[in-house]
């Protein structure tokens, strides 16, 4: 049996989940998070298909892992929320944080007693220049890990393998975030976008949700 999060007893649909994902094939991955950290966000990639969502959301449901993403408030309204809801969504109005969506999020970060935070720093499932940052000051100003999540179709493998804790030195964290991923490939290889920082001379960015 797989790992779960923080050892927790498999139920009926864990175990339902685990064996769908075995039979198609994939591998789910937990490491175990520095300091046994119940708060942390995760960087996902790469991220080249649509179809990177199923292997995704079973490994959630097969490791029992508290992970939620934050999408803008519109998203959750009836009949759509009750879907987003149930596969991790968390409705955020960036207006109480005076519109600042790094700020927002922080802020989910801190009111939960335990949050595994999903982005997608490449930002678009078509090769991109560079990874946006958001993630990473997310983490920096939360004062919590990253964990980094591959989405690894060459291997079929699915999850966590590796953290960092972010530092301030983006290019030399990044750099860390590169290595854990270096043989980790999406299911459309050209499609990734190179672990590398957002230039911090353009504008600003703007949010994916």
């Amino acid at each position: 049996m797989s790992v779960t999060w923080l050892g927790r007893p498999h139920t009926l649909g864990s175990r339902v989940s685990l064996l769908l994902l075995r039979l198609a094939g994939w591998t789910p991955l937990l490491e175990p998070p520095p300091g046994g950290a119940v708060k942390f966000v995760t960087a996902a990639a790469p991220h080249t298909s649509n179809l990177d969502f199923w292997p995704g959301l079973f490994w959630k449901w097969a490791t029992r892992i508290p992970l939620h993403w934050v999408g803008k408030r519109e998203l959750f309204n009836f009949p759509m929320g009750i879907f987003m809801r149930a596969v991790g969504g968390i409705a955020l109005d960036r207006r109480r944080a005076g519109g600042n969506f790094v700020d927002a999020v922080v802020a989910v970060i801190g009111r939960e007693e335990e949050i595994v935070l999903l982005v997608a720093p490449e930002g678009s499932r078509g090769r991109a220049k560079y990874w946006k940052t958001g993630f990473y000051y997310m983490a920096l100003n939360a004062g919590v890990p990253i964990g980094v999540t591959a989405l690894d179709w060459q291997h079929k493998r699915v999850g966590i393998i590796g953290y960092v804790l972010p530092t301030g030195d983006v290019k030399a964290d990044f750099a860390k975030i590169a290595d854990l991923l270096r043989d980790v490939r999406g299911r459309v290889p050209e499609n990734e976008t190179p672990v590398i920082p957002r230039p911090d001379d353009l504008p600003p960015e703007q949010p994916a949700v």
